[in-house]
This record gives C-alpha cells, structure tokens and sequence, in this order.
C-alpha cells in the first residue's frame, strides 16, 4: 500500500534517509535534526512531501518516495523531483519501487505537472536498470553543480 506520510512518520522516515545513505555510502553526510525535518515536512511552509510504501498484511513502513515541486520555465509547468526512492533490502523486487514512482506518476498527471525526474548515482546498476526498464530516459546533457558550506556561504556574503 503506498499512502502520503504523516507528522506520525517523522522517526521513521528519518530512520529510512539513513538507511538509504548506508546504502548509498554516504552516511557521513546525515546530518539533519528529526525536529527540522518534521518542519520541512509539516510545518507552516512544507518544503517536501513523502510516500510511504507499506507491507499490506503487517501496515509495515518498507520504503518511501521523498519529493518537492521544481519547475520547468521552458513548458511553464511545475515538475516533480524525487528526491530520495528507497525501499528495504528484504522488500526489494516485491514491486514496492514500481508502486512508488506509479504514484508520483499519478501526483505528476493530478498535479498537471510537466515532469517527474531524479538523480541516480553512476555506480547504481540495480536502480539504473529499474528505471530504463520503466521507460525513464537518461539526460546526459546535463551537469549538476552543488554549493554548500563555506562557498555558499561566501557566494551569499556577496549579495
């Protein structure tokens, strides 16, 4: 069963973004605050949305689609970028993933949104097949740039 999260979830998600960045060997860059997730999530201006896929017999959490709103100024539409896609090893091939992105896929069309789109690490062969195999196709064109820390920081002096 795949349903929108609740402020309920909060724990639980957060235990699923360390899973996942075990997974992706990037655990030594979580280093968010549960209660400051549980505002971007909930609060007054919620900055993402998540979805939960549960195990229908036992309503157990066995991943989640973390997502925000982007939008596309060439079709003048808003788009929806996954941020985070990650179901537990023991429920993977189970068709939990497929029911995750089928219902951003819904979201999307509901939404009347232009795009649903993600990032996937180079080395993911499992994930990178999965999403050819739904028709998703690679954008090598593009290049993605990050600031963070002391360079945002001092980009931001500069305004």
């Amino acid at each position: 069963m795949i349903r929108p999260a609740t402020p309920a979830d909060v724990t639980e998600i957060a235990n699923l973004i360390r899973e996942l960045a075990e997974y992706e060997k990037l655990a030594h860059e979580v280093t968010f605050a549960e209660s400051e997730l549980r505002e971007h999530l909930f609060g007054k201006r919620p900055y993402a949305e998540v979805l939960i896929a549960e195990q229908d017999d036992t309503h157990a959490i066995v991943g989640f689609a973390f997502f925000f709103h982007n939008f596309s100024t060439f079709c003048g539409k808003p788009g929806i970028y996954l941020e985070d896609l990650f179901v537990r090893p023991a429920h993977r091939g189970k068709g939990y993933g497929k029911a995750l992105l089928a219902a951003l896929a819904r979201l999307a069309i509901d939404r009347n949104c232009a795009r649903l789109e993600w990032a996937v690490l180079n080395w993911n062969t499992p994930s990178i097949e999965f999403y050819k195999s739904l028709g998703a196709k690679r954008q090598d064109e593009w290049t993605v740039y990050r600031l963070v820390d002391e360079p945002l920081e001092e980009l931001a002096k500069r305004s």
